[in-house]
């Protein structure tokens, strides 16, 4: 099997049962503070199961940015694209969102932003890291 297939399935498994845990916290909140609030057994099993894979797609999904072969963009477009529709599916199969053309316009949008705000903070971290790491070598 492919080194990054195995990474990819490793690091699913490692952090995949994060999601159902804040699925849990964030089913307890509303529990707590939405009056009347109730879900079926049906409704708590698929939205176990969803969120579980989507932690496990999110946190494989950082193989992208280990393969040397591809080039940054095409990296962040496998990531990206990804990530992007486990997403989409686990919103639409959980009805968090509508299947509505407007809606998923908006949350494509919204998505497409706070991607793209993370990864802006990131690149701009590692920009800054690397030269204070410069520095330091420099300096010694």
């Amino acid at each position: 099997m492919n080194q990054y297939v195995k990474q990819f399935l490793c690091r699913g498994l490692i952090f995949g049962g994060f999601g159902p845990l804040i699925l849990g916290i964030i089913y307890a909140i509303l529990d707590n503070t939405v009056a009347g609030f109730s879900l079926s057994g049906m409704e708590v099993l698929v939205a176990i199961c969803s969120v579980y894979l989507l932690a496990f797609v999110q946190a494989g999904a950082s193989v992208f940015h280990q393969i040397e072969r591809l080039s940054v963009p095409t990296a962040l477009l496998c990531h990206l694209s990804l990530l992007y529709f486990a997403y989409i599916l686990c919103y639409l199969v959980n009805r968090w969102i509508p299947f509505d053309p407007m809606v998923l316009l908006i949350f494509t949008a919204a998505f497409l932003g706070g991607y793209f705000l993370v990864w802006g903070i990131v690149v701009i971290s590692v920009k800054i890291t690397t030269k204070q790491l410069n520095r330091k070598l420099k300096n010694s």
